[in-house]
């Protein structure tokens, strides 16, 4: 699959997700396989761009090509003004978000919001492609509710104005996370666009990405939630694609080792306290089918120091290893 001159292989990307796809998680689903990461949410509000927060988001210094970085806004202008800068600090490839359910997000009339208003869409993303020299991608849901399925409509007009790569959730805006992703809506769109469509919802395993794959014909797949903790998922089935063999899980010293290189970078991108506080969430997802792991993360979210956090995580990797009962400190 292609993306403007950027050749994406293996046909798998990691999907944006806010406060989750932060440069040190990027570098390692690329790392493990991604053949695409794209940035959490950053906001067009120039207001905004001087904060920590947005200066960690727009760091890509020394990650692999391409680097795709998202935005997320309602103003056209103030939109392609917000990719132009991206570009000017790294980005490749410019994504808008239109997928976004959060609350938060949609009052502002933001994220999937922006599908209720197909004129408005057509503006914004005509806009942005103007904007930037760059491929500009667009990541939408299928509707804003089930008897608003617009996709097709919204997917019609982003490739009329330029968009060259188009990603769908399978998922109405009403329904969030929950209930099941359908796909024949990502199919549909497929069939009826020239532009690279990648699927997205519920692609938690390579048989489920080889599935969505031949049922929507799509270019690739992208994959979310199913990230969170088990970064190898992409090799799995970028593996399982090109051999149709199912590789073996990670052992525990492999698992182990990846997530203590994880804490590491985040410590190092985002510093002491920062670092320990948002390396919590990706414990608890690493750790969330061992054993004696709710034990684990009653200790380990006490950590206040890196070196305590590092400490407790690989004595409680080396314990599950060595076959034995991990020696857990009383929680207070």
């Amino acid at each position: 699959m292609r993306i403007g001159p950027h050749v994406i292989d293996p046909p798998l990307a990691l999907a944006p997700m806010a406060g989750v796809t932060d440069k040190p998680f990027r570098m390692l689903c690329k790392r493990l396989g991604a053949g695409l990461c794209v940035s959490e949410m950053t906001t067009s509000d120039p207001r905004f761009w001087q904060t920590a927060k947005s200066r960690h988001r727009m760091d890509h210094e020394g990650e692999p090509e391409p680097v795709s970085v998202q935005i997320a806004g309602t103003v056209p202008e103030i939109m392609a003004e917000a990719a132009r800068h991206n570009v000017a600090h790294g980005a490749q490839i410019i994504d808008i978000n239109m997928g976004c359910p959060a609350k938060k997000v949609c009052n502002a009339w933001a994220g999937s919001a922006l599908m209720r208003d197909e004129a408005l869409v057509a503006r914004i993303l005509t806009a942005v492609v103007k904007a930037v020299e760059v491929p500009v991608t667009l990541k939408i849901r299928t509707g804003w509710a089930a008897d608003q399925r617009n996709a097709p409509a919204i997917a019609r007009i982003a490739q009329d104005c330029g968009i060259a790569a188009l990603a769908i959730h399978g998922r109405t805006r009403d329904q969030h996370y929950t209930g099941q992703a359908e796909y024949d809506t990502i199919a549909e769109i497929k069939a009826a666009l020239s532009i690279p469509v990648l699927a997205n919802g519920d692609i938690d395993s390579p048989q489920k990405a080889a599935f969505v794959l031949r049922h929507t014909g799509c270019d690739a797949v992208m994959v979310g939630r199913a990230a969170q903790g088990r970064p190898w998922i992409f090799r799995e089935i970028a593996h399982f694609l090109a051999t149709g063999e199912q590789l073996p899980p990670p052992s525990l010293a492999e698992v182990r080792d990846i997530l203590l290189g994880h804490l590491q970078a985040l410590h190092a991108f985002y510093g002491e306290p920062s670092g320990v506080r948002i390396a919590r969430k990706h414990l608890g997802w690493y750790a969330r089918d061992r054993p004696e792991n709710a034990a684990f993360r009653a200790v380990v979210n006490r950590a206040e120091s890196a070196d305590e956090q590092l400490r407790l995580t690989r004595d409680y990797f080396d314990a599950l290893i060595a076959g034995v009962t991990p020696h857990l400190p009383a929680a207070a």
